[in-house]
């Protein structure tokens, strides 16, 4: 619980009914996907940028531990209280979109607003934002620039990090700081947007976004490939991209997904399929996505593929998109626990990724269901073990381990789109080395010396 006499400084600051420590709130703020639990002291609802910087300067002269926080929806910790203080949370009232400029294209938000809400209000006056986190209906934008999130369409459009123009966001010591331009070119001092992007609220807290925007395209639709074996598929991704084609998405399951999908949920997949390609194609004109099709149902079959799909309506559209939308809660048939990492490779090195990630599964023994975005390189492997068995829970660690350290030796990362957070922050060494994780901690110092926002994420020191 807080300290009684920083509660009544800060209510003076934003008001009682924006400050709480009850027990009620502090359960409610001290987890998010990864299900493990910290209790802040206290929960502080900024009512506007002018808040952020007068709590902050109050923390900052007197210590206290800051948790920036969207909605809570991330999978490695990023917005846990892992120190105990304040959960400074933006979902109450920083929530708005304050400006959709048709003219030059740009939404202007503020960072509790959510994905899926940006994107509905720009679509209806014919613009488009791309990035679509699996948590789009919930994770908000701020927390999609602080990990920044990626998508299903990221194998055509990139991540949020391609679309953020500019930040306003809050230092420690209260300074609010402009980083970027609402113009397409900005070559004028360091990068600082750049910096904060995928920062995991360690460095500033971020207040304002201004977001590019894109014509929405006016045709869409829905392709799936069916392959004998996962090797086949995973050439054909980036032999089809090498030819031409240009998915919105190549998202990719596994025998095992594939499995576990018809026998929890009965869902109607073929049975001797040894992977799937499962993905969108969009343009403007109709000759455009048939041409695209095209390309992608030759080069698949070129590459083994026994069968190629089309839906040719919104309804077959949902039905192949089904199976990949419930791809990770099927899974828990192979085990009471996943050890679900992101990792990223070069897309050419797919193929060669994944037999050795299956090989390490079979040396310790375990399922390793694998899905994801194939297109843009960045899998879902899933170590599945007993959680009640701590053997097993040690031995999936070691195999996480040994996915990273080979990752890291194909040019690929730890992480394509979750973050570092708590959970992979002891890996850092292996992605890393001295002197670069050396940087992070000069980088942080600058921005944070007193080590007051998020400490103890990302591998930079704790409180």
């Amino acid at each position: 619980m807080l300290d009684p006499k920083h509660k009544k400084a800060l209510e003076d600051l934003v008001g009682n009914e924006n400050v709480y420590d009850d027990k009620a709130h502090m359960i409610a703020y001290s987890y998010d996907a990864t299900r493990t639990r910290f209790e802040p002291d206290a929960v502080v609802f900024p009512r506007n940028e002018e808040d952020v910087s007068r709590i902050l300067v109050y923390c900052n002269h007197h210590g206290i531990v800051i948790t920036p926080r969207g909605a809570g929806s991330g999978f490695t910790g990023g917005a846990l209280p892992t120190n105990g203080g304040i959960t400074l949370a933006m979902e109450k009232h920083m929530n708005k979109i304050l400006e959709i400029d048709m003219e030059n294209m740009v939404a202007v938000v503020q960072p509790g607003v959510v994905n899926m809400d940006l994107q509905r209000a720009v679509e209806e006056v014919g613009l488009f934002y791309p990035p679509d986190p699996a948590s789009e209906e919930y994770s908000t934008l701020g927390g999609n620039v602080s990990e920044n999130a990626g998508g299903m369409r990221a194998a055509k459009y990139g991540i949020t990090k391609d679309y953020v123009m500019a930040l306003r966001a809050v230092r420690p010591n209260g300074d609010i700081i402009r980083a970027g331009k609402r113009t397409i070119k900005d070559v004028a001092g360091y990068n600082i947007a750049g910096i904060l992007i995928a920062s995991e609220g360690t460095l500033a807290v971020i207040s304002e976004i201004t977001l590019k925007l894109i014509p929405k395209p006016q045709f869409t639709k829905a392709y799936m490939g069916i392959f004998p074996s996962v090797d086949d598929a995973m050439n054909a991704v980036f032999k089809s991209l090498a030819a031409g084609a240009n998915p919105v998405a190549m998202e990719f399951m596994d025998s095992l997904v594939v499995q576990a999908l018809k026998e929890k949920l009965g869902v109607d997949l073929p049975e001797d399929a040894g992977a799937l390609l499962i993905g969108d194609v969009d343009g403007n004109v109709t000759q455009e996505v048939d041409l695209q099709l095209e390309i992608l149902e030759r080069t698949f079959k070129e590459n083994g593929a026994q069968e190629f799909v089309v839906a040719h309506d919104a309804k077959e559209r949902d039905g192949l998109w089904y199976a990949r939308r419930n791809a990770s809660p099927s899974i828990t048939i192979f085990g009471s626990k996943k050890l679900n990492e992101d990792i990223s490779v070069p897309r050419s090195m797919l193929p060669e990724a994944l037999k050795r990630i299956y090989e390490i599964g079979d040396r310790y023994n375990f399922k390793v269901p694998c899905f994801g975005h194939a297109g843009d390189g960045n899998i879902h492997v899933n170590v599945m073990v007993d959680g009640s068995d701590a053997r097993q829970l040690e031995e999936g660690h070691k195999a996480i381990e040994e996915i990273f350290e080979l990752v890291v030796d194909m040019g690929g990362t730890l992480s394509g789109e979750h973050g570092i957070g708590t959970s992979k922050a002891p890996f850092m060494n292996i992605a890393f080395n001295e002197m670069e994780l050396s940087l992070f901690q000069d980088i942080k110092k600058a921005f944070d010396p007193n080590n007051i926002l998020n400490p103890g994420k990302m591998g930079l020191p704790n409180a």
